[in-house]
């Protein structure tokens, strides 16, 4: 489970966060490119815009649940 207080703060403000036990996969900016995306100065991936629309909201979830590390955090509970 995904923690806030280990958040990258490259992370953009809002409701899903990458928290740092990010195994740097590529699951979550595959599965949704328009939320998240590799932060390569790091090697993780991190939140760079938050879900606005319908098909965003469950591709971000889609990612979250697929995260083989539960990095990624939803503080709304999803």
């Amino acid at each position: 489970m995904a923690d806030r207080k280990l958040k990258h703060p490259e992370n953009v403000p809002g409701r899903f966060y990458v928290d740092d036990t990010c195994v740097d996969c590529g699951l979550c900016p595959d599965t949704a490119p328009t939320v998240f995306r590799r932060f390569a100065d790091g090697g993780y991936s991190i939140v760079h815009c938050q879900p606005v629309t319908a098909e965003e909201m469950a591709s971000a979830e889609a990612a979250r649940e697929g995260c083989p590390s539960d990095s990624i955090g939803n503080d709304s509970g999803g």
